[in-house]
């Protein structure tokens, strides 16, 4: 009598328990977000690939400035002369030092359109800095929900092994006095290592969105709360979306810079069949230590070059240069597809979940409804054992289910924010210091030397 009690009592607790543990926790999406945000490796690596880029609008620079260079040398010559009336020596210490100055005064418009195409790739830089960030924070939000959602799933399970393990007591005390049967007890027994089963699976898969959060955040996740949705950051219609997500996202931002920097190269190159103009200037002094005289000597020239015939590189130069702008002409075409399949994608995972969430709530009522009732029939021998393990699954099916459409529809919700370029620090309101890439182009641009970077290495 008390088995059967115990296991009445715990399919009704079964049946009575919330979708998620009612357990309060204190890391929020947001704090993880702003640990990603400042110390993921991916995002870091590309902020430095982005400070390295502006670098060449100062490498582009120098085309505008002077080259100046010194030069010294020092040696000792000897000679001997010999005639028929005698024989003459001589011994040389010559030596001298100078300075050369080398000014560019028209390259064909070389360097205006270096400089140009520099820009051009730096701003591509920027854009691609902040795809990686968008793609990390994604990266970020599906790490943090997966873990959530996984030790959901280990709850459920271990419920379920739990109303398992009393089953099969129950069936085991049943067969002892004469009600049951052997393949009862086999059966619930089955299910049991099943259950068993499933649950060393479940925990697997948390020890692993573990180890995918700790890569992106850059932690061991804390005692964590599911997130809202994004959706109230999103457009409503998929057409504002895709409005949005052609002004705004930065793969497209960057292909469009990209052709900016093409046709400043193509620009560049067709330059050097202009003729270019040089200003040459030295000083030098040359001096003899053995008889103690020495020279000064200055220059001034102006060369003029006109290239006619350059053995056809820079003809290729140019036919290359040209078909590389096709390419990159293309490759906005391309970005701006992929980014409305991304984006239509997103909002039409974001209906599925919300409509299978609403479908696994009525399906996860009914299970349960079902079970109680499966479990009272059984106890008065109108139902057999195989259908209340058959109903207790169809509740732990329905529990899992809702679980992971839920995890869905927050992670599409985060989706489509990232489809139409926002998934950004700003939009999230991130506590967090946000990079600008601007501080070091501004402090790197017109820098004429120095060895040292801006941050001292």
């Amino acid at each position: 009598m008390m088995r059967k009690k115990s296991i009445f009592a715990l399919a009704a607790l079964f049946c009575a328990t919330a979708m998620t543990p009612s357990v309060t926790y204190a890391e929020s999406l947001r704090e993880a977000l702003a640990l990603a945000y400042a110390n993921n490796p991916s995002i870091n690596a590309q902020r430095a690939n982005t400070r390295s880029v502006d670098e060449n609008i100062a490498i582009a620079k120098s085309g505008y400035r002077p080259v100046i260079s010194g030069n010294a040398d020092v040696g000792k010559s000897w000679s001997e002369t010999r005639s028929p009336i005698g024989n003459t020596s001589t011994s040389l210490h010559p030596g001298g030092f100078g300075v050369s100055i080398s000014q560019n005064l028209f390259d064909g418009f070389q360097t205006k359109n270096n400089v140009s195409a520099a820009q051009a790739g730096i701003m591509a830089s920027r854009e691609t800095l902040r795809n990686v960030e968008q793609n990390t924070l994604f990266d970020a939000v599906s790490a943090y929900v997966d873990v959530i959602n996984s030790g959901i799933i280990i709850g459920y399970r271990t419920q379920a092994l739990e109303f398992l393990n009393e089953q099969v007591r129950s069936e085991q005390s049943r067969f002892d006095v004469g009600e049951s049967t052997r393949t009862d007890v086999a059966q619930a027994r089955g299910r049991k290592a099943a259950a068993e089963a499933q649950l060393s699976l479940a925990i697997a898969n948390q020890v692993t969105a573990k180890a995918i959060y700790l890569q992106v955040i850059g932690k061991e996740p804390g005692k964590l709360s599911m997130p809202k949705s994004a959706t109230n950051l999103i457009p409503k219609s998929i057409e504002t979306a895709i409005s949005v997500s052609r002004s705004n996202h930065p793969v497209i931002k960057a292909t469009n810079h990209l052709v900016d920097q093409a046709q400043f190269n193509v620009k560049s190159a067709e330059g050097s069949l202009l003729p270019s103009v040089t200003l040459n200037g030295s000083a030098n002094r040359r001096y003899d230590v053995a008889d103690g005289t020495d020279r000064d000597s200055a220059s001034v020239t102006a060369n003029l070059n006109v290239p006619i015939y350059q053995g056809g590189r820079v003809s290729a130069q140019i036919r290359q240069g040209k078909e590389i702008l096709g390419q990159r002409r293309i490759e906005v075409d391309q970005s701006v597809d992929n980014v409305r399949t991304a984006v239509i994608s997103a909002y039409s995972q974001l209906q599925a979940a919300e409509a299978s969430s609403i479908a696994n709530k009525s399906q996860l009522s009914a299970a349960k409804l079902a079970l109680e009732g499966a479990v009272e029939e059984r106890r008065v021998g109108q139902r057999t054992t195989l259908d209340v393990l058959n109903t207790q699954q169809d509740v732990i099916n329905a529990q899992i289910a809702l679980a992971q459409s839920n995890r869905d529809y927050i992670v599409a919700s985060y989706a489509a924010l990232s489809a139409i370029g926002k998934l950004e620090a700003s939009t999230l309101g991130l506590k967090v210091a946000q990079y600008n890439p601007e501080d070091h182009y501004i402090q790197v641009k017109d820098k004429w030397f120095g060895l040292r970077t801006p941050d001292g290495q």
